[in-house]
């Protein structure tokens, strides 16, 4: 796993507190109890902070699960190599 993957683990991991070792490919909003409106507001702003991006209206109502998240972020230029 690279730093960027470890990093976004980690914002994952704060915001909904859980460990970030049960951060991966199936975490979604149908998986964490917590994820409801007002922690997805507190991810896409922790991302926006931690990753130095800015998403548009529509990536933030389309990145509801981890593989959508990296994909999103992958667009905004972050590597993931």
């Amino acid at each position: 796993m690279n730093v960027t993957e470890v990093k976004l683990k980690k914002v994952l991991a704060d915001v909904f507190k859980i460990e970030a070792t049960a951060v991966n490919e199936d975490t979604s909003v149908d998986t964490v109890e917590r994820w409801d409106s007002l922690t997805h507001l507190n991810l896409i702003l922790a991302l926006e902070s931690e990753f130095g991006v800015s998403f548009s209206e529509e990536q933030t109502v389309e990145i509801m699960n981890y593989p959508l998240i990296k994909m999103v972020l992958q667009e905004n230029g972050v590597k993931f190599q």
